[in-house]
């Protein structure tokens, strides 16, 4: 689903984000990208959505190298992907309903009818549905997560990135959270999540990708946030 082939970043400050790195990430797996601040996480993340170029290296996506891409097809790759924020970024004057069509409506090609089909699904998702016609400052943290996780999926992208999405969080309502996430993998959907939650990563022993100035330095299966054995 995402390969990178020998892929550096070296950014025009002479700051390398990525060092030589070649990985691969499989259709329905879950990932937990983690690392310390500067490890090359977010970099790593901005390749896979087209945000920066690499600085040598190939990149796949679904079998398609997005290396040279250009620039009018970027956005049909970025279709492929959703993505969750840890500061939401919701559009504050639109209801939940709203913020989650918004997606659709800037892809076009649905009709207004298949658009609220689609927003009452993956409200259902992520249990959202009674809340449709509410604005975000009315939701709590962990409403406004699953507002984005929402958005992020209702156009039943093949990878799910979500971005620290249990940073802002408390610990029970992060597991809520984990919950849909894991929910949405189970359906078939990659998950890449950076995380610094070192509980979530210890217990769901699920792959670990580990970062460590630009490299990566582990790559283990059912792992934890710290080296075992």
């Amino acid at each position: 689903m995402i390969k990178f082939n020998q892929v550096s970043k070296r950014y025009k400050n002479g700051v390398v984000g990525l060092r030589d790195n070649t990985i691969s990430i499989e259709k329905g797996e879950f990932v937990f990208l983690i690392g310390s601040s500067g490890a090359g996480k977010t970099t790593f993340v901005k390749l896979i959505l087209k945000e920066i170029e690499p600085s040598q290296g190939r990149i796949f996506l679904d079998g398609d190298d997005i290396t040279k891409l250009h620039r009018r097809k970027i956005p049909y790759v970025r279709r492929k992907l959703g993505i969750v924020f840890q500061d939401f970024r919701l559009l504050p004057k639109m209801t939940v309903a709203e913020n989650v069509a918004y997606t659709l409506e800037i892809v076009g090609g649905y009709s207004k009818r298949k658009i609220r089909s689609q927003v009452s699904m993956v409200l259902g998702v992520v249990g959202l549905l009674d809340k449709s016609n509410m604005k975000p400052h009315q939701l709590s943290g962990g409403e406004k997560q699953r507002v984005s996780i929402a958005r992020a999926i209702i156009n039943n992208p093949k990878v799910l990135i979500a971005d620290e999405p249990t940073g802002n969080l408390d610990p029970e309502t992060s597991w809520e959270i984990m919950k849909i996430l894991r929910q949405i993998n189970r359906r078939g959907t990659t998950v890449v999540m950076i995380t610094h939650d070192k509980e979530v990563v210890d217990i769901m022993k699920k792959r670990v990708i580990e970062l460590n100035d630009g490299k990566i330095i582990r790559d283990q299966m059912n792992g934890g946030y710290g080296y075992e054995g």
